[in-house]
């Protein structure tokens, strides 16, 4: 689904075609591990199907970069074991596919630079493409791209038909300060989201979000749904 000039929406991710970048965010791995310790028993499949959604979209496009705009890991100031050896497999897993993995440091991510550089991959907190700029979203910024696209918020709406609802992932698009804003939802297909028709929500680009276009993630294609305040709720 074309989402803007030369940006498509495949699957959770955003396609950058002239650039041949692939855009995703906030796989929060190590979630189940968290979930572990909490007491809060969960099957270990998580980075299995985080691997298979990125073959099927690998499978549709070849990027020659993909940038992970934040939120790779789950906890915030520590590194559990398994999610080492997680984050390190599925940088693997990327690098066998593309040329070029750029880390964009999110919220969750304040130690995942040692990370990174065991692959030799670097860390950022924000990337160019074109007259596009890509955040994190958790932190405003001030920028002369004409295009902002974030993470952090992890969008999604629930849909209802009679007594039946399900809630399906989302992107958004409208404006901030006179540039179009494209919020992405998170890769991790364990992480529902926030329902943005009656949730808080969490990214300071984020207020009134009345206007913003939805798309919405379905198992086969994207799909508009129009404005959010024409939406029924």
């Amino acid at each position: 689904m074309k989402i803007s000039p030369g940006i498509e929406a495949i699957g959770t991710a955003l396609w950058f075609s002239k650039e041949k970048t692939l855009v995703i965010n906030d796989l929060h791995i190590g979630y189940e591990e968290s979930l572990h310790l909490k007491g809060v028993l969960v099957p270990k499949m998580q980075l299995e199907l985080i691997k298979e959604k990125m073959k099927e979209i690998l499978q549709k496009v070849k990027p020659d970069k993909i940038v992970i705009n934040g939120d790779l890991k789950h906890e915030f100031g520590k590194v559990l074991r398994q999610e080492w050896r997680e984050v390190m497999h599925f940088l693997e897993f990327l690098l066998a596919s593309v040329k070029e993995v750029m880390i964009i440091k999110g919220n969750h991510d304040p130690i995942i630079k040692p990370i990174a550089d065991k692959k030799g991959i670097i860390v950022i907190n924000e990337y160019k493409i074109g007259n596009t700029l890509v955040v994190h979203g958790d932190e405003l910024v001030e920028t002369k791209a004409k295009r902002i696209v974030i993470g952090h918020e992890h969008p999604a709406i629930t849909i209802r038909e009679g007594s039946k609802w399900e809630r399906y992932k989302c992107f958004l698009k409208g404006k901030w300060k006179g540039k179009e804003l494209i919020a992405v939802p998170s890769f991790n297909p364990l992480l529902e989201g926030t329902d943005v028709l009656k949730e808080e929500l969490l990214s300071p680009f984020l207020k009134d979000i009345s206007d913003f276009e939805i798309y919405v993630v379905g198992e086969k294609e994207v799909l508009p749904f129009g404005k959010l305040k024409n939406i029924d709720q």
